[in-house]
C-alpha cells in the first residue's frame, strides 16, 4: 500500500486574520534555506508515496524551482507511483501562470485555490488581497497549464456574509466547473486577529451558519459535487486522495515545521525548529471511530461499542445494512456525537 507524503510551507505574505497555523513572513532567502533542510529531512527516510502534498502557510509563494527541487529529492528518495497524486495549495494574489506552467512540467497535477467567497467584500473582510477577476485567471492559467483537477475552498460563517450572498459564490463554483470543493465553517481561534476583536465582527449567527451548511450541499449536490467528507466535496472520481488517508488512517509522513505524521503506526510531529516531538500510537479503535465518521460513507457498526439507537431517533446518525454514518445535520454537531460514541 502507497503512503502520502505532505511537506509543510509555512511562508505568506501577511497573515490572515483567522488563520492559527504556524506561518512566518515570506523572505527568499530564508524559503530557500527552509528548502534545503527539507530535502536533508527527506533523506532520513524510506518509503513509497502516490501522493504528494505541499500545505501551509502559501506554498505557491515558494519560487517555482523550489517546489521542483522538493519534488525532485523526493523522487530520488522515494518510490514515487508514476500516477501521484501531486498537489500544491496556491494563493491567487500571485500571477501564478508561470508557476502553473512550471509546476506541470515536474508532475503537479492538482492545485487547490485559496478562494473562501466569490464576493470581494467578504474575501476582502477575511483579509484576502485578491479578488474573483483574480480567482478565475488562477483557475484559467492552471487549465492552460494543463492541470484540470483543481479545487477551491469555500468560507461559511464568515463576515458580512449572509444565506443569500452564498449564491453568488456557487454560481461561480458553475462557471469555473471545477472539480472539487472544501467547505469549511469559520472558527475563531485563539492567537488570531479575528480572536482579538471577535465582539466586532459582523457574524452570522450560529442558526444561519447552520443554515448556510445545509444549503452548501443542497447546492453543491446540484452542480454534481458528491459530498464525501464533512467539509470536502467531490465531481465522481475527484476525492482528494491524500486527505482520504487521513480519514482512512493510511500512513503518510509530514516534513517541515509543524507537519504531522502517522508513519510506522506511530503519530509525531515537528515542532517550529525542527525536532521531532512524538505524540502516541496511531490507528486506535478511537481514531477509526472519531476520523471514520468524518467521511459521509462512516464506519462500521462493529467499531461502536455504546449506544447510538438514541442519535438514531434524533436523525443525527443514519444506518446502511453494517455500516452507520453521520446525517447532514448529525455533521452539524459531529464533534457531540463523536465524544458521545468514543
Amino acid at each position: 500500500m502507497s503512503n502520502g507524503l505532505y511537506f509543510h510551507i509555512p511562508f505568506c505574505r501577511s497573515k490572515c486574520p483567522y488563520c492559527d497555523f504556524y506561518s512566518v513572513k515570506y523572505e527568499k532567502e530564508l524559503a530557500e534555506k527552509y528548502t534545503g533542510r527539507l530535502c536533508d529531512e527527506i533523506k532520513k527516510y524510506s518509503g513509497s508515496f502516490d501522493t504528494i502534498y505541499f500545505g501551509g502557510g502559501t506554498p505557491s509563494i515558494l519560487e517555482s524551482e523550489l517546489i521542483e527541487k522538493i519534488i525532485h529529492a523526493s523522487k530520488a528518495q522515494f518510490d514515487v507511483s508514476k500516477d501521484c497524486e501531486i498537489t500544491v495549495e496556491c494563493n491567487p494574489s500571485k500571477n501564478l501562470e508561470k508557476d502553473f506552467e512550471k509546476y506541470a512540467e515536474f508532475g503537479v497535477n492538482r492545485i487547490s485555490i485559496g478562494m473562501q467567497s466569490a464576493r470581494n467584500e467578504e474575501r476582502f473582510a477575511l483579509g484576502r488581497v485578491a479578488g474573483q477577476a483574480e480567482v478565475a485567471k488562477a483557475v484559467s492559467d492552471a487549465r492552460k497549464a494543463g492541470i484540470t483537477n483543481i479545487s477551491l475552498d469555500v468560507m461559511l460563517g464568515t463576515p458580512k456574509q449572509t444565506l443569500d450572498s452564498l449564491d453568488e459564490t456557487f454560481a461561480f463554483i458553475e462557471k469555473m466547473n471545477v472539480t472539487h470543493i472544501s467547505a469549511y465553517m469559520l472558527k475563531i481561534e485563539e492567537n488570531t486577529k479575528f480572536f482579538e476583536i471577535q465582539d466586532r465582527l459582523a457574524l452570522p449567527d450560529e442558526d444561519t451558519v447552520c443554515n448556510m451548511y445545509l444549503k452548501t450541499i443542497k447546492a453543491l449536490k446540484n452542480l454534481g459535487f458528491e459530498q464525501y467528507e464533512i467539509s470536502n466535496f467531490a465531481k465522481p472520481g475527484y476525492e482528494s486522495r491524500h486527505n482520504l488517508k487521513y480519514w482512512e488512517l493510511d500512513e503518510y509522513l509530514g516534513i517541515g515545521a509543524s507537519a504531522h505524521s502517522l508513519w510506522g503506526g506511530k503519530r509525531f510531529y515537528y515542532d517550529k525548529d525542527f525536532n521531532i516531538i512524538y505524540d502516541g500510537i496511531g490507528g486506535t479503535e478511537e481514531e477509526k471511530i472519531m476520523l471514520g465518521l468524518r467521511l459521509s460513507k462512516g464506519i462500521d457498526k462493529s467499531l461502536i461499542k455504546k449506544d447510538y439507537r438514541n442519535f438514531i431517533k434524533m436523525g443525527l446518525l443514519g444506518e446502511n445494512n453494517d455500516n452507520i454514518f453521520l446525517t447532514q445535520e448529525g455533521m452539524l454537531v459531529s464533534n457531540t456525537v463523536i465524544s458521545e460514541l468514543i
